[in-house]
């Protein structure tokens, strides 16, 4: 990526976009559909809840779209609290992004614990459309390009969770469907009731990462069978592969403070093998992290990857990964090595059902 001179960081000032962003950002197509989206995209999971300064967000959101970064991912519990990524999100959307509208994707799902009693999470018709409704709301958005079910729900008919995502495009909320966390096998079924149904799933989001390669047990097949794209969120392992961990667990990382990821899983074995490729990253000229998103983009069916940022330098380095895609045999062969599974799918038990 050509280096370019960082702007629109001064977050008094109003945001005009670098008319240069589209020119290093590679951008591979979703599936069978027209939908294209940049290598990396910015997730809003962690960093963007009310817990995190405003004028950060907005120096993140506009580096990524002055870098090419189109596709801003977003889910209705995103925060904390639960909603306020998207209401933050909605506020920055109206001052910087408006009139660039029909350059983004802008995405969210539903699925998880969002509000109480029975009709507040999974995959009900009731919530998945009222939680629609309500992220447009906190957004200030008419539609999003892409509404997904965050997860498989076994105790309600797959029928319905798709015919609720049929309605959402039907109805002009949304322009795709997509999955999250499915099973191969769960995903052949929604896809033929989406068919069925005349609004083709557009894309699956998995985790993937060196650490966390299951899709590569049949979801990965099934995807490329049934023409859907694949954007792989978590491929740092929530900032595990990055520098940050060779030494152990710092006490200002994400795994000392807890929540989703433990500091248990940054066992001996697993610094070792981190070190053992950072090592290869840094013949490569690259930062764990770059060698760890390049990795997750070496097979053309996975079309993005998903990058969260704490702060603009963070996001810069990742982007930083577009500079080197390829792999000789040689270096996949020695990071297949150490690029293997650690106990970090926190989202098995959706896939598995």
């Amino acid at each position: 990526m050509a280096d370019r001179p960082t702007r629109n960081l001064h977050v008094g000032a109003p945001y005009r976009a670098d008319e240069a962003r589209y020119l290093d950002t590679p951008y591979r197509r979703s599936g069978r559909t027209g939908l294209k989206l940049p290598a990396i995209s910015l997730g809003l999971w962690q960093n963007f809840g009310d817990e995190s300064p405003l004028a950060t967000q907005r120096a993140i959101l506009r580096t990524a779209f002055d870098r090419g970064v189109t596709h801003f991912d977003l889910a209705n519990n995103y925060g904390p609290p639960p909603g306020s990524a998207e209401k933050n999100f909605g506020r920055i959307f109206a001052e910087d992004f408006r009139p660039y509208r029909d350059e983004l994707i802008i995405s969210t799902k539903a699925g998880y614990d969002m509000w109480p009693g029975p009709y507040g999470e999974w995959g009900s018709r009731k919530y998945l459309l009222a939680s629609l409704d309500a992220s447009l709301n906190r957004m200030g958005l008419d539609y999003v390009d892409i509404f997904y079910s965050h997860r498989f729900d076994p105790d309600t008919p797959l029928e319905e969770t798709m015919g609720a995502l049929d309605t959402a495009v039907r109805s002009g909320r949304a322009l795709y469907a997509g999955i999250s966390s499915y099973s191969p096998e769960r995903t052949r079924e929604a896809v033929a009731i989406m068919r069925e149904l005349g609004t083709p799933l557009a894309i699956h989001q998995p985790s993937y990462s060196m650490f966390n390669r299951w899709i590569e047990a049949g979801l990965l097949e099934a995807c490329a069978d049934e023409g859907l794209g694949v954007i792989a969120f978590s491929p740092l392992a929530q900032g595990l592969l990055t520098n940050k961990y060779l030494g152990g667990v710092p006490d200002d990382s994400r795994a000392a403070r807890g929540g989703s990821f433990s500091a248990s899983l940054v066992t001996p074995d697993v610094v070792e093998r981190l070190n053992a490729l950072a090592g290869i990253a840094e013949s490569r000229g690259q930062t764990l992290a770059q060698l760890a998103l390049s990795w997750a983009l070496r097979d053309e069916r996975v079309t993005s990857v998903l990058i969260g940022a704490r702060t603009v330098a963070q996001l810069e380095d990742s982007l930083g990964a577009l500079d080197r895609l390829d792999f000789t045999d040689d270096e996949l062969t020695e990071i297949d090595k150490y690029a293997v599974e650690a106990g970090l799918n926190l989202w098995a038990r959706s896939s598995d059902a």
